[in-house]
């Protein structure tokens, strides 16, 4: 897909003001350390992940969200009157029934006329909407549109670490399933775009490349869907099962594969052999790693927010986005890529000429 009409407006966010340390987690997680004869440091220094930050008490998806929908808007001169399209892209989400999407829109004040829903997709939902939202602007279908998330990983975490503590059965070879998510976090994030005549800085998407391999969907599974079940009050849609498990290394390997196989037709697209900034979905060390290497980019040129702020699910890369933008790592002029990809497995490249 190429763009010739869209641009990104800005990126807002909202970062939660509560950080849970891996060394905490480790605190709570004594008991089980003491029977496998495990040495505390070891969640940090195989993660990279020093910490992760959570909200203050329960949090529905979609008041994060608008709050961080909100902050992009104040970022741009667009009006919410001009928002042709609201997607909701988060892994969590209010319930199972209306789409979230309804809920942000309302709280946003957006048009009546403007389509709302949500996109599900695992870490990758924020960039999918990005595209779809894209691909409107650049049909005429509407002049600007807004995609919004919202994650609450503590639910999931507290879980965890309880199952651990409780669950006498465990060996070192079990807990390797539970370990991806102890790195769960929580934030907001949302990402404007607009047709380039109502953006005065161009920020200019030039195209985006996508690659699915749903052969490995089952290396990370979380949750039980399930109809009828109340949501949690952090925002997890289903009661059922508040339980993730991940093949970490099984997962590496093949979203590698797939990531390389999206580099080529990115690089082709874009018709860049390299670029200046990389802003990829934030797991971890080993992945930020075995990706620059596998894809032969500058580790200087990514910049890293996993060591902070843990895996945020959909929020990750767009975030990272937005600090690397306020933190003055991305500026006019640069040629930036953002490396999506999640679980199931799929991957969405974007190139943009910042």
């Amino acid at each position: 897909m190429r763009f010739d009409r869209v641009a990104i407006a800005s990126v807002g966010y909202e970062l939660p003001p509560h950080e849970l340390t891996s060394e905490a987690i480790e605190d709570l997680l004594a008991p089980l350390y003491a029977r496998l004869g495990l040495h505390a440091g070891r969640l940090e220094l195989m993660t990279g992940i020093r910490a992760r930050r959570y909200w203050t008490g329960p949090v529905r998806p979609s008041a994060v969200a608008a709050a961080a929908g909100r902050d992009a808007l104040a970022r741009a001169s667009i009006s919410p009157e001009q928002i042709g399209c609201l997607i909701h892209a988060s892994v969590c989400r209010d319930f199972l029934e209306p789409a979230t999407a309804n809920v942000v829109h309302a709280a946003l004040g957006l048009a009546p006329s403007s389509s709302v829903f949500d996109v599900s997709n695992a870490c990758l939902g924020v960039v999918n909407g990005m595209v779809l939202v894209a691909n409107m602007i650049e049909l005429g279908q509407i002049k600007a549109g807004l995609v919004v998330a919202g994650e609450n990983g503590k639910p999931l975490v507290d879980a965890t670490i309880e199952r651990l503590r409780t669950d006498q059965t465990l060996t070192r070879r079990t807990i390797k399933g539970s370990i991806a998510s102890l790195t769960i976090g929580a934030g907001a994030a949302a990402v404007l775009l607009a047709h380039r005549d109502l953006v005065q800085d161009q920020r200019r998407m030039v195209a985006a490349t996508v690659r699915a391999a749903t052969e490995h969907h089952q290396l990370c599974q979380g949750g039980d869907a399930g109809a009828g079940h109340a949501p949690q009050d952090g925002g997890v849609m289903s009661d059922t099962n508040l339980e993730m498990n991940t093949d970490a290394e099984a997962l590496l390997a093949a979203g590698l594969d797939l990531a390389e196989r999206n580099w080529g037709d990115f690089q082709q697209a874009t018709g860049w052999p390299s670029m200046d900034r990389v802003i990829t979905h934030q797991v971890g060390r080993a992945h930020h790693t075995a990706l620059s290497e596998r894809l032969g980019f500058d580790p200087a040129s990514a910049f890293v927010t996993f060591d902070r702020l843990g895996n945020v699910g959909s929020v990750s890369l767009p975030m990272t986005l937005g600090l690397a933008v306020d933190e003055g790592f991305i500026e006019a002029g640069h040629t930036v890529g953002l490396l999506g990809i999640g679980s199931g497995l799929s991957s969405v490249m974007v190139g943009v000429e910042w």
